[in-house]
């Protein structure tokens, strides 16, 4: 066949094919792999609401939990790359679950889009609870080992690895209670059905307003800014650093051409004024990284998430 004649057969093809449909070509999903009404949930639906102007198409939000985040994470790992759907991908779940047991994913197995927010630690009480600082906690766990519980969102959660770290510190023993999501944590607190309430800073400010909730202490180094009341862990002596940085992913494979799009955009809406008074709004301490900024700060965690592990195992 000459030249022309494979030219114009060509032309013939790609017109019956059609033109290659521009990415995004339908919703896309951002996977929540916790119960709603959590920190994490709370962020991604303020997020995909400008991530969806920002696309020019619809952007939801669905919830996965389970397994602390593994159901969500495994789900997404194994779903068809093209772009479409994406994960909220929370430290320290996505590097404690593969380490403390075989599962179907680590965090190389997402596109990394980029980091929405920062959250530290904390540890809450209700407001009738007769320990008042950090310093009562460590004295009523001092009196009675393992007789004051704690609740978190799972096991090898952040508030988990957070409580294992305090009580290192301290030199305690406190009782783990494991619930499916921060919300679960909150009603077993305000039930009195728990001591104390591990969550990150957004969710605790967020549970506070209106409730009998007393926050102890944050896990930083120094005082936060949107909460410049509230004592450090150091002060008190335990310099325990604790939370969880929050981003998005997509299946590993996902098209350059749709992560330049997703990427892109996210970098618009991380910059827009309007998406960082919502997020302050709502407690969401914002802190964005691109993909390769991330990349690198989640091989760092996963290093010490690693040495922790060999030094002191948790399961449950």
């Amino acid at each position: 066949m000459g030249r022309k004649l494979m030219s114009a057969a060509l032309a013939v093809t790609l017109t019956l094919a059609g033109p290659v449909a521009a990415f995004p070509d339908r919703p896309i999903e951002i996977v929540v792999p916790f119960n709603a009404g959590g920190g994490t949930d709370i962020m991604a639906r303020i997020f995909a609401e400008y991530m969806s102007e920002e696309l020019g198409s619809s952007v939801v939000v669905v919830n996965r939990p389970g397994a602390g985040g593994e159901v969500g994470m495994a789900a997404v790992a194994e779903a068809e790359p093209d772009g479409h759907m994406l994960i909220v991908i929370n430290t320290p779940n996505v590097l404690t679950i593969p380490t403390e047991r075989q599962a179907r994913f680590t965090w190389e197995s997402f596109e990394l889009i980029g980091t929405i927010a920062e959250d530290p630690g904390t540890l809450s009480v209700h407001a009738d609870s007769s320990i008042q600082t950090i310093e009562d906690l460590v004295e009523a766990a001092m009196a009675e080992p393992g007789s004051v519980t704690y609740g978190t969102a799972g096991v090898g959660s952040a508030g988990h690895i957070a409580g294992l770290l305090f009580e290192a510190d301290a030199g305690i023993d406190l009782r783990h209670v494991p619930y499916s999501g921060a919300s679960e944590v909150r009603t077993g607190l305000l039930n009195r059905d728990l001591d104390v309430a591990t969550a990150n800073l957004g969710e605790a400010l967020t549970f506070a307003d209106g409730n009998p909730w007393r926050i102890l202490g944050v896990m930083t180094t120094e005082r936060v800014g949107t909460a410049p009341d509230l004592p450090t862990f150091a002060e008190a002596g335990y310099p325990v650093i604790g939370g969880s940085l929050r981003g998005i992913g997509a299946p590993a494979g996902t098209p350059p051409e749709a992560l330049d799009v997703l990427r892109d955009a996210m970098a618009a809406v991380m910059a827009d004024p309007e998406f960082i008074s919502a997020s302050e709004t709502a407690n969401v301490p914002l802190r964005y990284l691109t993909a390769d900024a991330y990349a690198s700060e989640l091989a760092s965690v996963a290093e010490s998430i690693s040495a922790l592990w060999a030094a002191t195992p948790w399961s449950e």
